[in-house]
């Protein structure tokens, strides 16, 4: 017999940044995605969404808002055992929505996970194309000047792409 899980997406709350914290810095350790120090979480708590299955962090990522047409997906990230459960996608989509109603037509990753982002229609870009403001965190970066993440860009309009 398979558990029921009991499984929401809402808004992070102040309480839920020591759990965000360690599921992003467990991916870092790994090697898959850029740790996050707790105080730069707390600077951004509004961006972030995170799903809670059985009252417990699942999953999370962030919505930042860089321009007026542009917003960068970061930090998603699902804790092992939640894996293959659509979580990833479904903190993407629900980043797109809300990127439609802000009237952003344009989100973008820097990411090392090039095939998921592929799945749900990005496309790879030289990180040229990128305005230099999202450089602003890069200097504290372990990776600076040798940066590895892959930017990648999803027209949330197709029209728009040109």
């Amino acid at each position: 017999m398979t558990k029921t899980r009991k499984m929401k997406i809402r808004k992070a709350t102040v309480a839920d940044v020591p759990a965000i914290a360690e599921l992003i810095n467990l991916h870092a350790q790994k090697g898959i995605m850029l740790p996050r120090p707790i105080s730069r979480i707390y600077d951004n708590l509004r961006d972030y969404q995170v799903i809670e299955e059985d009252g417990r962090i699942a999953a999370c990522s962030s919505l930042h808002i860089t321009w007026s047409d542009l917003a960068e997906i970061r930090s998603l990230a699902v804790r092992d055992e939640s894996q293959g459960r659509g979580y990833g996608r479904m903190l993407v989509k629900h980043h797109f929505n809300e990127a439609k109603t802000l009237k952003i037509v344009k989100v973008f990753t820097l990411t090392f996970q090039k095939e998921f982002f592929e799945k749900m229609g990005f496309r790879e870009i030289d990180k040229s194309e990128l305005p230099h403001k999202i450089w602003s965190e890069c200097i504290n970066c372990i990776h600076f000047p040798d940066c590895k993440e892959i930017a990648m860009v999803k027209y949330l309009d197709e029209m728009a792409e040109s």
